[in-house]
Protein backbone atom coordinates (compact mmCIF):
# COMPACT_ATOMS: atom_id res chain seq x y z
CA UNK A 1 0.00 0.00 0.00
CA UNK A 2 2.83 2.41 0.72
CA UNK A 3 4.69 1.42 -2.20
CA UNK A 4 1.86 2.53 -4.66
CA UNK A 5 2.70 6.25 -4.03
CA UNK A 6 5.04 8.65 -2.15
CA UNK A 7 1.66 11.17 -1.57
CA UNK A 8 0.13 8.12 0.24
CA UNK A 9 -0.53 9.58 4.24
CA UNK A 10 -3.00 6.92 6.27
CA UNK A 11 -3.99 3.73 5.82
CA UNK A 12 -6.95 2.43 7.26
CA UNK A 13 -9.09 -0.73 7.96
CA UNK A 14 -12.66 -1.48 8.17
CA UNK A 15 -14.86 -4.58 8.77
CA UNK A 16 -16.31 -4.67 5.27
CA UNK A 17 -14.38 -2.42 3.21
CA UNK A 18 -10.90 -3.12 1.55
CA UNK A 19 -7.93 -1.11 2.70
CA UNK A 20 -8.21 2.40 2.35
CA UNK A 21 -5.63 4.92 1.17
CA UNK A 22 -5.54 8.37 1.86
CA UNK A 23 -3.58 10.45 -0.94
CA UNK A 24 -3.44 14.19 -0.91
CA UNK A 25 -6.55 14.08 1.11
CA UNK A 26 -8.44 11.62 -1.25
CA UNK A 27 -9.17 7.87 -0.18
CA UNK A 28 -9.19 5.28 -2.84
CA UNK A 29 -9.23 1.11 -2.52
CA UNK A 30 -6.45 -1.47 -2.17
CA UNK A 31 -7.27 -4.57 -3.52
CA UNK A 32 -7.68 -7.28 -0.90
CA UNK A 33 -7.27 -11.21 -2.07
CA UNK A 34 -9.99 -12.42 0.03
CA UNK A 35 -12.79 -14.03 -0.91
CA UNK A 36 -15.38 -11.73 -0.86
CA UNK A 37 -12.92 -8.57 -1.65
CA UNK A 38 -13.29 -6.95 2.02
CA UNK A 39 -11.64 -6.59 5.10
CA UNK A 40 -13.24 -9.31 7.39
CA UNK A 41 -13.39 -8.89 11.27
CA UNK A 42 -11.04 -11.95 12.01
CA UNK A 43 -8.41 -10.41 9.67
CA UNK A 44 -8.55 -7.21 11.43
CA UNK A 45 -8.46 -8.57 14.88
CA UNK A 46 -5.01 -10.27 13.78
CA UNK A 47 -3.71 -6.64 12.39
CA UNK A 48 -4.99 -5.27 15.99
CA UNK A 49 -2.98 -8.38 17.71
CA UNK A 50 -0.10 -7.90 15.50
CA UNK A 51 0.58 -4.10 15.80
CA UNK A 52 -0.25 -4.37 19.91
CA UNK A 53 2.24 -7.35 20.50
CA UNK A 54 2.68 -7.83 24.02
CA UNK A 55 1.82 -4.52 24.98
CA UNK A 56 -1.10 -5.00 28.28
CA UNK A 57 -1.46 -1.20 28.64
CA UNK A 58 -2.36 -0.95 25.13
CA UNK A 59 -4.87 -3.91 24.99
CA UNK A 60 -6.20 -2.57 28.43
CA UNK A 61 -6.91 0.86 27.20
CA UNK A 62 -8.53 -0.42 24.30
CA UNK A 63 -11.00 -2.56 26.68
CA UNK A 64 -11.53 -0.19 28.67
CA UNK A 65 -11.72 3.19 26.84
CA UNK A 66 -12.65 1.71 23.02
CA UNK A 67 -9.44 3.49 21.68
CA UNK A 68 -5.42 3.31 21.97
CA UNK A 69 -2.52 4.64 20.56
CA UNK A 70 0.53 3.28 19.17
CA UNK A 71 3.50 3.51 16.97
CA UNK A 72 4.85 0.68 14.22
CA UNK A 73 7.63 0.01 11.92
CA UNK A 74 8.09 -1.46 8.74
CA UNK A 75 11.95 -2.09 8.49
CA UNK A 76 14.12 0.64 5.87
CA UNK A 77 10.60 1.62 4.84
CA UNK A 78 8.36 3.50 6.82
CA UNK A 79 7.14 4.30 10.85
CA UNK A 80 3.56 4.80 11.34
CA UNK A 81 1.07 6.45 14.19
CA UNK A 82 -2.01 4.11 14.72
CA UNK A 83 -4.95 4.27 16.25
CA UNK A 84 -7.08 1.50 16.82
CA UNK A 85 -10.58 2.06 18.07
CA UNK A 86 -13.75 -0.07 18.19
CA UNK A 87 -17.06 1.51 15.95
CA UNK A 88 -20.46 -0.64 15.99
CA UNK A 89 -18.94 -3.48 18.52
CA UNK A 90 -16.08 -4.11 15.78
CA UNK A 91 -12.38 -3.12 15.39
CA UNK A 92 -10.80 -0.65 13.27
CA UNK A 93 -7.58 0.83 12.17
CA UNK A 94 -6.03 3.80 11.25
CA UNK A 95 -2.21 4.39 10.44
CA UNK A 96 -0.39 7.89 10.06
CA UNK A 97 2.65 7.47 7.81
CA UNK A 98 5.25 9.61 9.35
CA UNK A 99 8.30 11.62 7.78
CA UNK A 100 11.75 9.71 7.89
CA UNK A 101 13.46 12.92 7.30
CA UNK A 102 13.24 15.63 9.75
CA UNK A 103 12.01 18.93 7.96
CA UNK A 104 13.81 22.33 7.80
CA UNK A 105 11.93 25.66 8.22
CA UNK A 106 12.95 26.63 4.84
CA UNK A 107 11.87 23.07 3.37
CA UNK A 108 8.22 23.68 4.53
CA UNK A 109 8.79 27.34 3.16
CA UNK A 110 7.36 28.65 6.33
CA UNK A 111 7.96 32.60 6.52
CA UNK A 112 10.95 34.35 8.46
CA UNK A 113 9.22 34.58 11.71
CA UNK A 114 9.50 31.42 12.74
CA UNK A 115 13.11 31.46 13.11
CA UNK A 116 12.18 34.59 15.36
CA UNK A 117 9.66 32.30 17.33
CA UNK A 118 12.71 29.78 17.99
CA UNK A 119 14.41 32.49 19.44
CA UNK A 120 12.32 33.06 22.42
CA UNK A 121 13.34 31.56 25.83
CA UNK A 122 10.32 31.53 27.95
CA UNK A 123 6.63 31.20 27.35
CA UNK A 124 4.08 29.16 25.84
CA UNK A 125 4.01 28.55 21.61
CA UNK A 126 1.02 27.08 20.39
CA UNK A 127 0.72 25.18 16.71
CA UNK A 128 -2.66 24.43 16.69
CA UNK A 129 -5.64 22.88 13.83
CA UNK A 130 -7.36 19.78 12.93
CA UNK A 131 -5.65 16.47 12.89
CA UNK A 132 -3.53 15.94 9.79
CA UNK A 133 -2.85 19.41 9.25
CA UNK A 134 1.23 19.28 10.02
CA UNK A 135 1.16 20.35 13.57
CA UNK A 136 3.25 17.75 14.56
CA UNK A 137 6.02 18.34 10.79
CA UNK A 138 5.76 22.63 11.96
CA UNK A 139 6.99 21.43 15.47
CA UNK A 140 9.63 19.15 14.28
CA UNK A 141 11.32 21.68 11.81
CA UNK A 142 11.45 24.54 14.60
CA UNK A 143 12.92 21.94 17.66
CA UNK A 144 14.98 21.16 14.06
CA UNK A 145 16.40 24.86 13.74
CA UNK A 146 16.74 24.57 17.52
CA UNK A 147 19.28 21.56 17.74
CA UNK A 148 21.35 23.03 14.56
CA UNK A 149 21.91 26.55 16.43
CA UNK A 150 21.94 26.24 20.26
CA UNK A 151 23.66 24.54 22.92
CA UNK A 152 20.51 23.20 24.69
CA UNK A 153 18.89 20.46 26.65
CA UNK A 154 15.60 19.50 24.68
CA UNK A 155 12.87 17.25 26.51
CA UNK A 156 9.90 16.39 24.11
CA UNK A 157 6.49 14.56 25.61
CA UNK A 158 4.82 12.23 22.69
CA UNK A 159 2.04 10.45 21.86
CA UNK A 160 3.93 8.67 19.97
CA UNK A 161 7.32 9.68 19.34
CA UNK A 162 7.24 10.97 15.15
CA UNK A 163 10.63 12.60 14.43
CA UNK A 164 13.43 10.72 16.39
CA UNK A 165 16.20 13.95 16.37
CA UNK A 166 19.65 12.92 16.39
CA UNK A 167 22.08 14.62 18.63
CA UNK A 168 23.46 17.85 16.98
CA UNK A 169 24.07 21.30 18.61
CA UNK A 170 21.33 20.46 21.06
CA UNK A 171 20.60 17.39 23.72
CA UNK A 172 17.79 15.56 22.66
CA UNK A 173 15.95 13.60 25.19
CA UNK A 174 12.46 11.63 24.11
CA UNK A 175 9.74 10.38 26.36
CA UNK A 176 7.03 8.68 24.86
CA UNK A 177 3.47 7.93 26.33
CA UNK A 178 2.92 4.82 27.97
CA UNK A 179 6.24 3.52 27.33
CA UNK A 180 7.96 6.50 29.60
CA UNK A 181 5.66 8.16 31.46
CA UNK A 182 2.16 7.32 32.13
CA UNK A 183 -0.09 10.77 31.22
CA UNK A 184 1.45 14.24 29.87
CA UNK A 185 0.28 16.10 33.56
CA UNK A 186 2.56 13.86 35.10
CA UNK A 187 5.70 13.45 32.21
CA UNK A 188 5.57 17.50 32.61
CA UNK A 189 5.44 17.64 35.76
CA UNK A 190 8.46 15.45 35.69
CA UNK A 191 10.22 17.71 32.83
CA UNK A 192 10.63 20.35 35.54
CA UNK A 193 13.36 18.56 37.41
CA UNK A 194 15.15 17.81 34.29
CA UNK A 195 16.82 20.45 33.83
CA UNK A 196 15.27 21.49 29.69
CA UNK A 197 15.55 24.56 28.30
CA UNK A 198 12.55 23.59 25.80
CA UNK A 199 9.70 21.07 26.15
CA UNK A 200 7.30 19.91 23.91
CA UNK A 201 4.04 18.70 24.82
CA UNK A 202 2.63 16.74 22.37
CA UNK A 203 -0.94 17.63 22.90
CA UNK A 204 -2.44 19.75 25.70
CA UNK A 205 -5.57 17.62 26.50
CA UNK A 206 -6.68 18.72 29.93
CA UNK A 207 -6.49 20.80 32.68
CA UNK A 208 -3.74 19.75 34.84
CA UNK A 209 -1.87 19.69 31.53
CA UNK A 210 -2.51 23.56 30.96
CA UNK A 211 -1.62 24.52 34.82
CA UNK A 212 2.05 23.05 34.51
CA UNK A 213 2.34 23.90 31.16
CA UNK A 214 2.27 27.50 32.42
CA UNK A 215 3.95 27.13 35.37
CA UNK A 216 6.79 25.95 33.52
CA UNK A 217 7.21 28.67 30.97
CA UNK A 218 6.59 31.42 34.16
CA UNK A 219 10.27 29.33 35.35
CA UNK A 220 12.38 30.48 32.10
CA UNK A 221 11.21 27.30 29.95
CA UNK A 222 9.81 27.99 26.80
CA UNK A 223 7.04 25.39 25.95
CA UNK A 224 5.74 23.99 22.28
CA UNK A 225 2.32 22.51 22.14
CA UNK A 226 -0.58 21.81 20.40
CA UNK A 227 -4.20 21.91 20.26
CA UNK A 228 -7.36 20.80 18.30
CA UNK A 229 -7.93 24.17 17.56
CA UNK A 230 -8.76 26.21 14.31
CA UNK A 231 -7.66 30.16 15.27
CA UNK A 232 -6.48 31.95 17.68
CA UNK A 233 -9.69 33.20 19.20
CA UNK A 234 -10.97 29.56 19.24
CA UNK A 235 -7.24 27.97 21.00
CA UNK A 236 -7.77 30.97 23.89
CA UNK A 237 -11.38 30.29 24.51
CA UNK A 238 -10.68 26.32 24.56
CA UNK A 239 -8.37 26.68 27.46
CA UNK A 240 -10.13 28.89 29.45
CA UNK A 241 -12.90 26.35 29.22
CA UNK A 242 -10.47 23.88 31.16
CA UNK A 243 -11.11 25.98 34.17
CA UNK A 244 -13.71 26.98 36.42
CA UNK A 245 -15.80 30.62 36.13
CA UNK A 246 -13.91 31.84 39.61
CA UNK A 247 -10.70 31.20 38.20
CA UNK A 248 -10.84 32.96 34.39
CA UNK A 249 -9.19 36.58 35.50
CA UNK A 250 -6.05 34.97 37.80
CA UNK A 251 -5.97 32.57 34.21
CA UNK A 252 -6.32 35.59 31.77
CA UNK A 253 -3.14 37.82 33.24
CA UNK A 254 -1.16 33.91 33.38
CA UNK A 255 -2.16 33.62 29.34
CA UNK A 256 -1.40 37.71 29.00
CA UNK A 257 1.99 37.06 30.77
CA UNK A 258 3.02 33.51 28.86
CA UNK A 259 1.67 33.29 25.56
CA UNK A 260 3.85 34.03 22.94
CA UNK A 261 2.79 32.95 19.57
CA UNK A 262 -0.55 31.30 18.13
CA UNK A 263 0.04 29.57 14.88
CA UNK A 264 -2.61 28.02 13.42
CA UNK A 265 -2.96 26.09 10.03
CA UNK A 266 -4.85 24.15 7.66
CA UNK A 267 -3.77 21.80 4.57
CA UNK A 268 -5.92 23.49 1.26
CA UNK A 269 -6.19 21.61 -2.41
CA UNK A 270 -3.45 23.27 -4.64
CA UNK A 271 -4.56 24.21 -8.34
CA UNK A 272 -3.08 21.26 -10.11
CA UNK A 273 -3.25 18.74 -7.27
CA UNK A 274 -1.52 18.22 -3.84
CA UNK A 275 -1.79 19.60 -1.13
CA UNK A 276 -0.33 23.31 0.67
CA UNK A 277 -0.20 24.71 3.96
CA UNK A 278 -1.93 28.05 4.64
CA UNK A 279 -1.36 29.36 8.38
CA UNK A 280 -2.55 32.37 10.61
CA UNK A 281 0.16 33.69 13.34
CA UNK A 282 -0.56 35.84 16.05
CA UNK A 283 2.56 36.81 18.07
CA UNK A 284 2.44 38.78 21.84
CA UNK A 285 2.02 42.97 21.55
CA UNK A 286 0.17 45.47 23.95
CA UNK A 287 -2.80 44.86 22.08
CA UNK A 288 -2.64 40.91 22.15
CA UNK A 289 -1.57 41.23 26.24
CA UNK A 290 -4.67 43.27 26.37
CA UNK A 291 -7.48 41.12 24.60
CA UNK A 292 -5.75 37.96 26.45
CA UNK A 293 -6.64 40.07 30.18
CA UNK A 294 -9.98 41.57 29.14
CA UNK A 295 -11.72 38.89 26.30
CA UNK A 296 -12.61 39.84 22.90
CA UNK A 297 -15.58 42.71 22.45
CA UNK A 298 -16.65 44.56 19.53
CA UNK A 299 -14.00 47.04 18.75
CA UNK A 300 -10.92 44.36 20.04
CA UNK A 301 -10.84 41.03 18.17
CA UNK A 302 -8.03 38.72 17.85
CA UNK A 303 -8.95 38.87 14.23
CA UNK A 304 -8.51 42.91 13.66
CA UNK A 305 -5.37 42.67 16.02
CA UNK A 306 -3.89 40.17 13.56
CA UNK A 307 -4.69 41.55 10.56
CA UNK A 308 -2.97 44.93 11.56
CA UNK A 309 0.06 43.09 12.76
CA UNK A 310 1.44 42.57 9.20
CA UNK A 311 4.32 44.23 10.03
CA UNK A 312 5.01 41.86 12.58
CA UNK A 313 5.14 39.11 9.99
CA UNK A 314 1.34 38.19 11.23
CA UNK A 315 -1.47 37.06 9.39
CA UNK A 316 -4.99 35.59 9.34
CA UNK A 317 -6.07 32.53 7.62
CA UNK A 318 -7.98 35.05 5.01
CA UNK A 319 -5.45 36.99 4.09
CA UNK A 320 -3.11 34.06 3.76
CA UNK A 321 -5.33 32.00 1.82
CA UNK A 322 -6.35 35.83 -0.70
CA UNK A 323 -2.52 36.08 -1.00
CA UNK A 324 -2.27 32.53 -2.65
CA UNK A 325 -5.33 33.08 -4.59
CA UNK A 326 -3.29 36.05 -6.64
CA UNK A 327 -0.40 33.94 -6.37
CA UNK A 328 -2.68 30.93 -8.71
CA UNK A 329 -1.73 28.55 -6.00
CA UNK A 330 -5.59 27.83 -5.48
CA UNK A 331 -8.63 28.64 -6.76
CA UNK A 332 -11.43 30.77 -5.43
CA UNK A 333 -13.61 28.21 -4.71
CA UNK A 334 -11.20 26.94 -2.24
CA UNK A 335 -10.26 30.24 -1.13
CA UNK A 336 -14.20 30.44 -0.16
CA UNK A 337 -14.52 27.30 1.57
CA UNK A 338 -11.89 27.71 3.92
CA UNK A 339 -11.63 31.66 4.63
CA UNK A 340 -13.28 32.60 8.00
CA UNK A 341 -15.58 35.63 6.60
CA UNK A 342 -16.91 34.70 3.29
CA UNK A 343 -18.55 38.01 2.10
CA UNK A 344 -15.48 40.01 2.92
CA UNK A 345 -13.45 36.99 1.08
CA UNK A 346 -16.10 37.37 -2.11
CA UNK A 347 -15.15 40.88 -2.19
CA UNK A 348 -11.80 40.50 -2.22
CA UNK A 349 -11.87 37.66 -4.66
CA UNK A 350 -14.13 39.76 -7.08
CA UNK A 351 -11.71 42.52 -6.88
CA UNK A 352 -8.74 40.65 -8.09
CA UNK A 353 -10.28 39.41 -10.79
CA UNK A 354 -11.33 42.77 -11.84
CA UNK A 355 -7.73 44.33 -11.36
CA UNK A 356 -6.55 41.36 -13.80
CA UNK A 357 -8.85 42.11 -16.48
CA UNK A 358 -8.17 45.48 -16.62
CA UNK A 359 -4.86 44.60 -17.00
CA UNK A 360 -5.42 41.92 -19.96
CA UNK A 361 -7.67 44.63 -21.70
CA UNK A 362 -7.44 45.54 -25.06
CA UNK A 363 -6.03 49.06 -26.26
CA UNK A 364 -9.24 51.17 -25.88
CA UNK A 365 -9.51 51.97 -30.06
CA UNK A 366 -9.01 55.63 -29.54
CA UNK A 367 -6.03 57.16 -31.49
CA UNK A 368 -4.92 60.51 -31.70
CA UNK A 369 -4.61 62.37 -35.13
CA UNK A 370 -1.58 63.89 -35.56
CA UNK A 371 -1.00 66.76 -38.76
CA UNK A 372 0.20 65.48 -42.22
CA UNK A 373 4.31 66.53 -42.35
CA UNK A 374 4.69 69.25 -44.30
CA UNK A 375 6.19 69.17 -47.91
CA UNK A 376 9.64 71.06 -48.54
CA UNK A 377 10.25 72.34 -51.67
CA UNK A 378 13.35 71.21 -53.42
CA UNK A 379 16.14 73.64 -52.81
Amino acid sequence: MIGTSPGISDLLFAVGRPPIMEEHGVLTEFPVDTPTGVMEATQIEQVVAHLMGDDERLKHELATYGSCDCSYALANLARFRVNIFKQNGKQAIVMRKLQTEIPTLDQLGLPPIFKEMVREKNGIIFVTGATGSGKTTTLAAMLNELNLTQKIHILTLEDPIEFLHPHKQALFNQRQLGKDFPDFATGLRAALRQAPKVILVGEIRDRATMEIAMTASETGHIVFSTLHTINAGQTINRIIGMFSKDEEQQLRQRLADTVRYVVSQRLVTKVGGGRMLVQEIMGSSLRTRETLLYGESENRTFQEIIEAGDTHGWHTFDQALLKAFKADLITDETALIFCAHKNKMRRDIDMVKKLRNLSFEEPSGLRMDLPEPKAFAAA
